[in-house]
Parts: C-alpha cells; structure tokens; sequence
C-alpha cells in the first residue's frame, strides 16, 4: 500500500506499532524468556530515548538513504501538540522522526525496513 499523502504524523503514528511489532517479534524469536523479562528487554529499544540515540546512530553511520534522511526532517520538524513525559522536546522529535521514518517504510518498502532494522539490531547488542 502506497500512499503518500499521509502526513508525517500519521506515519509516525503507525511507524510506533509498527516498531514495537518488530521489536517484540525480534525478541520472542531470540529468547525464551517470560513476557516480563521480553518487556523489559524491550525497553533497549522503545523508548523515546533509545529511538533517539538509534536514529542518531543510523545517520552518523550513514545508513540512510537522502529520501530516508528527507523523511526524518519532515517527522522531526512536524508539529507535535503533545508534551514528552519522560524526556526533553529534543528527543522526543527525534524519536517521532524515527517513527515516521518506520512508518514510511512500512508503506512503501518492507524490504528496506526489515535492512534497517538489522541495523537497529546491531546498534544494540
């Protein structure tokens, strides 16, 4: 399905569930661990925080493409009408571009997201 009228909230909107599908998928797949332990582990990934410092990573590492990095700039610069609750106004608009940029994968290339995500793997082990 590919739409590109979806505004960069919206894929972030969908880029945030579509994140933590993997991560869970990711995780259950790697472990046998109970769902407790799978939650916390979770949290290397999901939080506003590590969604940061893993897009921060990804463009130091040049692993984005400029029609990648295009979209991060749109989710980061959008107008978000919600307070962070557990992290500055910085780090949570990355995190929001990161989710967008999920989110825009997820529409028109899963190919591509399921690359980028083995370097999201990477970046935390």
């Amino acid at each position: 399905m590919t739409n590109t009228t979806y505004s960069p909230l919206q894929l972030a909107y969908i880029g945030d569930s579509v994140y933590e599908t993997l991560v869970r998928n990711y995780l259950i797949n790697k472990t046998n661990d109970k769902v407790n332990e799978l939650q916390t582990k979770s949290l290397k990934f999901v939080t506003a925080k590590r969604q940061s410092h893993i897009l921060n990573e990804l463009i130091k590492e040049n692993k984005l493409s400029e029609k990648e990095l295009e979209i991060v700039k749109k989710g980061r610069n959008a107008k978000v009408n919600s307070k962070p609750k557990n992290c500055d106004i910085l780090t949570y608009k990355h995190a929001t571009a990161f989710e967008t940029l999920i989110g825009h994968l997820y529409y028109n290339d899963k190919e591509r997201l399921n690359e980028i995500f083995e370097e999201i793997v990477n970046i935390n082990d």
